[in-house]
């Protein structure tokens, strides 16, 4: 499902407009960017969390050349899926 199907979908439901739709998704979708660069873990309860981690530099080989490359260290954001989602998937 690409973003324009997501708005549409949730337009439909919930009775608003799609420009209106597409303000309210692309504020929720910065509010969790924001708090993520801020260090922040956002929680949905029964859908998941986003969180971010710190990957440490290192070095990799690149496969085919065994050349080694230095990876630098990064922030990276991870989603741990709640039990309600886990569970709707999973039916």
């Amino acid at each position: 499902m690409k973003k324009a199907d997501f708005i549409a979908a949730v337009a439909e439901k919930t009775g608003l407009s799609k420009k209106d739709t597409q303000r309210v998704i692309d504020a929720a979708l910065e509010t969790i960017t924001e708090a993520l660069k801020s260090g922040e873990d956002v929680s949905f309860i029964g859908f998941g969390t986003f969180t971010t981690a710190k990957r440490a530099a290192r070095e990799a080989k690149v496969p085919g050349t065994n050349k080694v490359v230095k990876v630098p260290a990064t922030t990276v954001v991870k989603f741990r899926v709640g039990k309600k989602l886990k569970e709707a998937v999973a039916k």
